[in-house]
């Protein structure tokens, strides 16, 4: 039973919205300023499970999270895509042309890069959590100042939108991890979906003849991302998302590929949000 889940930032960011669409019951949170701190509250026993995101439809892999859910062994058991639509908000009777910084997360700036072109008198300046701005900006009445953030953070800490959904993309997902200490508790009928980390010989053929494996094997291949591995300069680990039809194929390619990797590591297994 999942009770208190781990975010990175404050309510009204992105990871709640989150926690509040993926559990059936309601969770409490514990609000974390930093993905190292999530992953603490984690480890530490704080929460039964944690938030965090993986990708972005626009701005690609967040390759650090998929290095600490490596690292500190821990597993994914479920998947949340969430269409982001960012706005600029600030403190009420204010215009666009009275604000002169906006503050936001880095993700946030370089998804609306486009529509802050438009207006060059303002100070874009990168902040560890959207809707920790917008707290501070109503906590501490900052005039001037925006945040980019969701319309539930604009709700909750009683800002205006000046400008809604100004991602540069309007069809904007980002693509969220549930994490767990433990493996999944989904029945295998359910499973559809697992992340696997491989490493492949350095040697000409050595990564096509593990996807083929994948593709024999009735697996689809829904993202493949490469981390250096710090130890060996210039070799790489793979990260893997597979989707199949049946559990029983997965359970042979896995198989078949710990022989040909020895590092090969299942990260989760879990029902493919997307089907």
């Amino acid at each position: 039973m999942i009770n208190t889940v781990a975010i990175q930032g404050v309510k009204g960011s992105f990871h709640h919205i989150v926690s509040q669409e993926f559990f059936e019951k309601p969770v409490d949170i514990i609000e974390c300023m930093t993905f190292d701190r999530v992953v603490e509250a984690l480890i530490n026993g704080e929460c039964d499970a944690a938030i965090m995101a993986l990708e972005n439809s626009i701005a690609g892999s967040i390759i650090p999270n998929y290095a600490m859910i490596d690292n500190n062994h821990l597993h994914i058991v479920g998947e949340h895509y969430l269409d982001i639509q960012h706005n600029l908000m600030a403190l009420p009777s204010q215009r666009i042309e009275d604000i002169k910084e906006v503050y936001s997360h880095p993700m946030a700036l370089l998804q609306c890069k486009r529509f802050f072109r438009g207006y060059p008198h303002i100070k874009l300046v990168e902040d560890k959590d959207t809707a920790e701005v917008a707290d501070r900006i109503q906590k501490h009445k900052l005039k001037h100042i925006g945040a980019i953030a969701s319309v539930l953070a604009a709700e909750i800490f009683e800002l205006d939108v000046l400008a809604h959904s100004i991602q540069t993309i309007k069809h904007n997902e980002t693509r969220f991890a549930v994490v767990k200490r433990t493996n999944s508790e989904v029945s295998e009928s359910e499973i559809n979906k697992a992340s696997i980390k491989f490493e492949a010989d350095h040697k000409r053929g050595s990564l096509a003849t593990i996807l083929n494996v994948m593709s024999d094997c009735k697996l689809n291949l829904t993202k493949i991302q490469s981390l250096p591995i710090i130890e060996t300069p210039w070799k790489y680990a793979f990260f893997v998302d597979v989707t199949f039809d049946a559990y029983a194929d997965f359970l042979k390619a896995k198989s078949l590929i710990e022989i040909m990797s020895p590092s090969f590591k299942l990260l989760g297994e879990y029902k493919n949000a997307k089907l």
